[in-house]
């Protein structure tokens, strides 16, 4: 019996695009450089390689579920264009307290919940604790450590700010990187792929 996958799971803003405070049009999403290069590096390892972000701003009415297809039109072009493919765009569109109906609810995909992670692992016979997840936030930390995979905090996008909030809360991230290039540099090291 063959072993179950390992996947890399990407925040997406902040992460692999620049925050801009809720990307709103395509026109808005601006990769940040050397990600499309970074997801490349991961799709050459053999590695799956999902987004997992958290889009309240759905919920809040600043767009709509087909607006972001439109973004995610965009970010997969962006990265194309650098030999980079995600195989799977998953994204939270909820907020349970700033959001209107039907998208005002408690939800297991917004996170730190796992739900996201969970999904990734089933369609893709992913197995969470061979898998990182990558991101600039302690959600993004936190949903990892739940499921057993390993954290990598990026000092992009938010990375600073919550490196410094998170510092003795008990939210540890299992590696530091710079950026997203410095976090596939450790992962195919981890996984003994030449960098």
């Amino acid at each position: 019996m063959t072993s179950r996958r390992a996947a890399v799971f990407l925040d997406r803003d902040g992460t692999i695009n620049e925050e801009v405070d809720f990307v709103r049009t395509p026109g808005d999403l601006i990769l940040i450089p050397g990600a499309a290069a970074a997801v490349r590096r991961l799709n050459e390892a053999g590695l799956v390689t999902c987004v997992i972000s958290n889009q309240s701003g759905v919920a809040r009415g600043f767009y709509t579920e087909a607006d972001l297809a439109g973004i995610h039109g965009k970010l997969e072009r962006e990265l194309a264009t650098g030999g980079g493919r995600i195989d799977r765009i998953y994204y939270c569109p909820h907020h349970p307290t700033k959001g209107m109906p039907p998208y005002d609810v408690v939800c297991e995909c917004r996170k730190p919940a796992p739900g996201m992670l969970l999904r990734g692992a089933r369609e893709f016979d992913v197995d969470l604790s061979r898998s990182f997840v990558v991101g600039d936030r302690d959600v993004d930390v936190q949903a990892g450590k739940t499921v057993g995979a390993r954290a990598i905090l990026v000092l992009t996008g938010y990375g600073v700010k919550t490196r410094e909030e998170i510092a003795g809360t008990g939210i540890v991230p299992d590696y530091v990187a710079a950026d997203l290039s410095e976090a596939v540099t450790h992962i195919l090291q981890e996984y003994g792929h030449p960098s």
